[in-house]
Order: C-alpha cells, then sequence, then structure tokens
C-alpha cells in the first residue's frame, strides 16, 4: 500500500492530510502548536487519535516517543555509535527493533526489521513539490506505526540538522 504525504514547510505545528494511492484521505497529522516540546497526533478519518507522539523532554540525546491508546508502543532515537548519520532504531515495548536507514532529509530512507524490509519512503515517484511516497511493503505491518516512525525520523533528522 503507497501513501502520500504533503509535508506543510513549517513541520510541527501544521496539519496535514495522508492520502492513499487513490487520492483519498485516510490519516490526519494533527501537529500540536505552542507546545515546550514536539508532538502531534495521527488521526484516522473520522478524527479518533490512532497514535501519538511527543518528544521526551529529558533525554541526552533527541528521542521520539510513540505511544497507542495512552500506553507506550514506542521509541526512536539515532543510533549510536553508527558511521551513518542519518540511521535510527526505533524500539517497540515488546523488545523488537527496527532499523531507519538513508538519506533521511532528501526522504529516501527505509523501515527494516531484521534485515526485512516493512516500508520505502521516497520522493523519487513523485513530480509534487514536498511530497513524499511511503510505501507499506508488508501486508502485516501497521501503517499508522510506520507512518508515524516515518514522521518521527524525518522531524529528528531536521531538528539535528538546525542544531549543527
Amino acid at each position: 500500500m503507497r501513501y502520500l504525504v504533503r509535508e506543510r514547510l513549517l513541520g510541527i505545528g501544521d496539519d496535514y492530510w495522508i492520502e492513499d494511492d487513490r487520492g483519498e484521505k485516510v490519516f490526519l497529522v494533527d501537529g500540536k502548536a505552542m507546545r515546550l516540546r514536539d508532538t502531534f497526533e495521527l488521526k484516522d478519518t473520522q478524527g479518533r487519535v490512532l497514535i501519538d507522539v511527543h518528544q521526551k523532554m529529558f533525554a541526552l540525546r533527541d528521542t521520539m516517543v510513540i505511544e497507542r491508546d495512552g500506553e507506550p508502543l514506542a521509541r526512536i532515537r539515532r543510533k549510536r555509535l553508527s558511521l551513518l548519520r542519518n540511521h535510527y532504531r526505533v524500539s517497540l515495548v515488546d523488545g523488537t527493533e527496527l532499523d531507519v536507514s538513508g538519506k533521511i532529509l532528501d526522504r529516501e530512507f527505509a523501515i527494516e526489521y531484521d534485515g526485512e524490509l516493512l516500508a520505502v519512503i521516497s520522493r523519487r515517484w513523485l513530480h509534487v513539490r514536498d511530497t513524499y511516497g511511503l510505501d507499506v511493503v508488508r501486508d502485516d505491518a501497521d501503517p499508522a506505526l510506520l507512518i508515524a516512525v516515518a514522521v518521527c525520523v524525518i522531524q529528528l533528522a531536521e531538528k539535528s540538522d538546525e542544531d549543527d
């Protein structure tokens, strides 16, 4: 399944829709402005919150936390001891770890589990400015989680780029 993410240039604090490959709205990224930390909700078309994401305030490294139904689901941070700046680790509460690597700021990266591809994020397929595609490769993958991971990793990479 392919999803199209039409980003806002200002990032967190803005709302934007994620569409499926037929152009139908599927998820709303509801950015929460005027907060001390980066935060957003991923909602369905009826306005139900599927995923809640926020930046962990007091962490040595920038960390984003993903929650579902008020319970922790995953933690995302840049991978330590990696020669690649664009390599992130997603630690799920069940002990599963996902790897995210590629050219994050260029929107050309992949999400993998144990060496198996789960999703590919790319602008190559598209000609529309400020839009990238998220192609979920596995049928049993959780699209809402993968979209939240992609948005978080992009936010962390942009923040790290600003700090440099």
